[in-house]
């Protein structure tokens, strides 16, 4: 493609509202343009990049035997409602009448959907298990649409499906759609890892979330090296922590703490440390108020207590709440005293404490030598830990390293839960009437773009990885007016095209400056340049974007070399 008849609108500065790399290149390389917030048209070269990602995903899903179609994007509401996700989903979920004043909603995810094509098609044994696949739009109303192509209100998913008779075979499904995700992020160059994951509002048994590893990342990742246990922190658990020496019990003891609310100034000022400080936190949920204790120095994650609970709304009470709930202001709260009927759970951070300080449930109070049994005993004892950096791994490998990835999967094992409610079922060998056994897989391709620029980039623009480049190689023509230039670049970009190499060629009458930066801006992984000066040695310069060291050669060999290069 000739760049003087391409469309490639280049910034030269950076959009103020772009928070990370991924986003502002994008803008800035012409690849994307902003319609409304969370709404991008994607230019050409962003087109490139995403229809060879779209190939490398079919190919991979039709290696494993997973079938295309195409779902509709416009949904009714009673499909949603039968399984309980209308109300479930929320906001999220961008709703619309029809003229009739029915109830429509714009597809977020596709279970009920397929589930309902599978329930009205299939009716025996013999025709499963069926994996089903589709690449498509997909909408949910941001609260905060942010990152460009990573937090978007529209954006572009292959979600796929799975139907089964048996456990087995959903598991057997299951790992060949692990395997073929490992393929696809393979070949698209990109570090990833594969991680244990919540399962959050699609729901299922086990899922695993495929991430890009980025210091831009959303997600929190923890994973030993020495044993390959890898999740993420929502979902994360860690070989019982360290606890301080056990001690024989102490008689316990209400101290005056005014104006101690934080755990580190409460130990401080008691001459303790923050393990030994068991914190109470009031939540605020739809299964009603809960206490939680959990060790000073660590975190609740909210996740694990909302799964707990069976939960959909997980929040720290407000000030309020607290006062009405343990008869103490926030900071004071504890486990000792608690007025009856509060439920409170422990988390087993605290279980093998002795002599611990807590709130006293009254202002500028705690105890001290608090013991399990005696003094206190929570409803239930639960993993209720936010796993950090540092923690022992549960697979006793080490301790766990702790860094950022951006989600660009997500597979799930859903089982029967939209099957019995979809009444999806199919007849067996003994003419049983049994629900379907099912799995779902997502794959985010914008976000797989997103995520190969914010691993692959520098200050002056994308360093793309060869497999999802919109074109292999820049020829640059510098100085169009000089016949010699011209005619020598226009040999290159016909032998570049004849020998099958994806060639974006800079005929435009612009300076080499503004040239330069747009190949910066742009990335293809090799650039080769054709300049007065070096034709008058008989060579031109060849260089990658990633290290951008010259390698001047003859035009003759040009072709040899970038072959070369590519691999």
């Amino acid at each position: 493609m000739r760049w003087s008849r391409a469309f490639i609108p280049t910034l030269k500065e950076d959009p103020a509202d772009a928070e990370v790399a991924s986003h502002r290149l994008m803008l800035r390389a012409g690849m994307l343009r902003q319609v409304a917030r969370g709404i991008y048209s994607y230019l050409p070269l962003c087109q490139r990049v995403i229809l060879k990602i779209d190939a490398i995903v079919r190919e991979e899903l039709d290696r494993i035997g997973a079938i295309e179609l195409m779902l509709p994007i416009l949904h009714p509401a009673e499909l949603w409602q039968e399984t309980g996700r209308w109300d479930l989903y929320g906001p999220l979920m961008m709703r619309l009448s029809d003229r009739h004043d029915r109830a429509y909603a714009l597809g977020p995810t596709h279970e009920e959907v397929v589930t309902d094509l599978v329930r009205n098609a299939v009716r025996s044994y013999r025709a499963l298990p069926l994996s089903l696949y589709q690449i498509q739009t997909k909408f949910r109303d941001e609260i905060r649409p942010r990152f460009g192509l990573m937090r978007g209100r529209e954006f572009l998913m292959k979600d796929a499906y799975s139907f089964h008779t048996s456990a087995e075979s959903l598991d057997a499904t299951y790992e060949e759609m692990h395997r073929a995700y490992a393929r696809i992020f393979t070949a698209c160059d990109l570090d990833f890892v594969a991680v244990e994951a919540d399962t959050g509002t699609i729901g299922g048994s086990s899922s695993h979330e495929f991430m890009v590893t980025a210091e831009t990342g959303e997600s929190d990742v923890v994973r030993s090296a020495a044993d390959g246990y890898a999740a993420n922190t929502e979902k994360a658990v860690s070989a019982p922590l360290i606890a301080p020496e056990a001690e024989e019990p102490k008689p316990l003891a209400e101290v005056a703490t005014p104006d101690q609310m934080a755990v580190a100034d409460v130990a401080a000022f008691l001459g303790t440390s923050p393990e030994r400080v068991v914190k109470t936190l009031v939540y605020e949920t739809d299964k009603g108020v809960v206490a939680v204790a959990i060790r000073g120095d660590r975190e609740v994650n909210e996740v694990k207590l909302a799964n707990l609970l069976d939960a959909q709304v997980v929040a720290l009470a407000g000030e309020e709440v607290v006062k009405k709930t343990t008869g103490s202001p926030v900071g004071y709260a504890g486990p000792v005293g608690l007025p009856k009927g509060v439920r409170l759970i422990a988390d087993e951070t605290v279980r093998p404490l002795t002599n611990f300080v807590c709130g006293a449930n009254k202002g500028d109070a705690h105890f001290t030598g608090a013991n399990w049994g005696r003094d206190a005993q929570p409803g239930e004892w639960a993993d209720l830990l936010l796993v950090r950096g540092g923690d022992p791994s549960p697979w006793g490998g080490g301790a766990l390293e702790l860094s950022r990835g951006i989600e660009v999967g997500h597979i799930f094992k859903l089982g029967t839960k939209y099957s019995k409610e979809l009444s999806c079922n199919y007849t067996d060998e003994n003419g049983a009437d049994l629900p379907m056994i099912m799995g779902c897989y997502g794959l985010g391709i914008g976000r797989t773009v997103a995520a190969a620029i914010e691993q692959n980039h520098d200050a002056d623009g994308i360093i793309w990885p060869r497999p999802l480049a919109p074109f292999e190689v820049l020829l640059i023509a510098l100085n169009v007016d000089d016949a010699t230039v011209r005619e020598a670049a226009e040999r290159l970009y016909g032998e570049l095209q004849a020998a099958g190499i994806e060639v974006l060629f800079d005929d435009r009458d612009e300076r080499p400056g503004v040239k330069f930066k747009d190949a910066d801006l742009v990335g293809s992984p090799v650039r080769v340049v054709v300049g007065a000066k070096s034709l008058a040695e008989g060579k031109v310069e060849i260089s990658l974007r990633r290290d951008r060291a010259k390698l001047p050669c003859t035009v003759a060999e040009v072709v040899g070399k970038v072959r070369e290069l590519l691999g």
